[in-house]
């Protein structure tokens, strides 16, 4: 489906015309129409499928449309980071180029200066709010934010939020707002767990339900697994940094002191590399970031801060040093790669500890992922390895749990415009399918 086959505004054609965007992506196709009738919508659909459009062209059209209050905040959208409530700040000024909506993007770790303009912006009253929960919070209870006449609601990757542990912080928010028979309420989250279930159940009003691939990696993911010993694992990744020379790569670790050896390990290696986790001021992220995706820095040493709502284009390689331990987490890191149709490799390398961790991943995407050759000289973890790290991690709990115990002492949109957007090419083949030309990329 075409976006000029939908009843969007024709000020988002415009500017989707302009940034080349033309084909739906399956989320967008299935998610706008119901949004545009005002429904609830819950979609369940993994990072990379273009969910942000999906919900802000059908709400930037809703406002143009609907008449509503210039002194209150008419849209939220919930993100559970700074990073992707910036991101999502980010597309808005591109889908709303030729609207130009009163958009206001307040989060944490910025400076007093900062916190002022939010404050000053917020008391004029505001088209869309993009917040994250505790910062919301605070001008809740500062009284400079007032949600009583705010009609639309994004709960954007709910399911983050609540394992962050947002769930209170969501439904005192929510609290400050109409009745859910009142207000239209969007929910994006990766997996439906009972927890995301429940909330929807409280806070949403007879929701239209969208699943789209659920924890699937997309398909151009070229995924290999080094099985290897930990010991091994830095020469293997030199050698395939050395091998691949990645222009735009990112390594994951689950530590962020891990994330900060690995930077300084590539470093001393001769790679451009920087170092993305939470001990960085949020400025320093920022500079980071921006010159990852400007090509100036080729790789990205991170904790999973950046695993989700990141958009990055063009990402070669995702690199696991460790394999999370939510399998969840693994189809998220990998997803930074091959995005909107393109191809990426994701190399994980599985120590001893993480072979437990690596068949989780397997059930979860229910197929095998394919072993890679280990360098010459190197060998696989063997049973006995495998066996005394498990033992001895059995052994250390089970001394902890005695010790615990002891000190407690119990148990226990067509044609030429003003703007000059013409007709996109919808020509026919012989079987009298839609074909498109050079497809453009769809939209994130």
């Amino acid at each position: 489906m075409f976006f000029e086959d939908l009843p969007l505004s024709e000020d988002i054609l415009d500017a989707l015309y302009d940034m080349h965007f033309e084909e739906c992506t399956p989320v967008q196709e299935r998610c706008i129409p119901p949004l545009l009738e005002g429904r609830d919508v819950i979609g369940i659909a993994q990072t990379g499928t273009g969910k942000t459009a999906a919900y802000l062209l059908p709400l930037l059209t809703l406002l143009e449309r609907e008449e509503h209050p210039q002194d209150a905040v008419n849209i939220l959208v919930m993100a559970p980071t700074r990073e992707l409530a910036r991101q999502i700040d980010q597309a808005l000024e591109g889908f709303g180029y030729y609207m130009q909506p009163r958009g206001v993007a307040i989060y944490g770790g910025n400076d007093g200066i900062r916190y002022e303009a939010e404050r000053r912006a917020l008391s004029n009253g505001a088209d869309i709010v993009i917040a994250t929960p505790g910062r919301l919070l605070t001008h809740i209870d500062l009284g400079t934010l007032n949600l009583s006449r705010t009609t639309h609601l994004v709960l954007d990757e709910a399911d983050r939020m609540l394992d962050m542990g947002f769930a209170d912080d969501i439904l005192r928010i929510v609290a400050q707002m109409p009745p859910k028979e009142q207000r239209q309420t969007i929910l994006f989250s990766a997996t439906m767990p009972d927890k995301i279930n429940q909330l929807a159940k409280t806070i949403m009003n007879k929701p239209v339900e969208v699943r789209i691939a659920v924890s699937k990696p997309a398909e151009k993911i070229a995924q290999s697994v080094y099985l290897c010993r930990e010991a091994d694992k830095d020469y293997i990744l030199r050698s395939i940094m050395e091998e691949k020379k990645p222009q735009r790569a990112i390594l994951f670790a689950s530590k962020k002191t891990k994330a900060k050896e690995l930077h300084i390990l590539l470093k001393r290696a001769g790679f451009n590399v920087e170092a993305m986790h939470s001990d960085l001021e949020q400025h320093e992220r920022e500079q980071v970031m921006l010159r990852f995706k400007a090509g100036h820095t080729h790789i990205l040493a991170a904790t999973d801060i950046v695993s989700r709502g990141i958009d990055i284009d063009d990402v070669e390689m995702v690199f696991n040093y460790d394999c999370p331990r939510d399998p969840e987490d693994y189809v998220h890191r990998i997803g930074r790669t091959a995005r909107a149709g393109k191809a990426g490799s994701a190399i994980t390398l599985v120590g001893e500890r993480d072979m437990p961790l690596l068949q989780k991943i397997e059930r979860l995407l229910e197929e095998k992922v394919p072993r890679a050759k280990l360098p010459d000289g190197l060998r696989a973890p063997s049973s006995d390895d495998i066996a005394h790290i498990q033992n001895s991690r059995q052994g250390r709990n089970g001394s902890k749990g005695r010790r615990n115990k002891s000190r407690r002492g119990g148990s226990g949109r067509r044609g030429h415009n003003s703007r000059g957007r013409r007709t996109f090419r919808k020509d026919k083949n012989s079987s009298g399918e839609k074909t498109n030309g050079n497809k453009p990329k769809p939209i994130e």
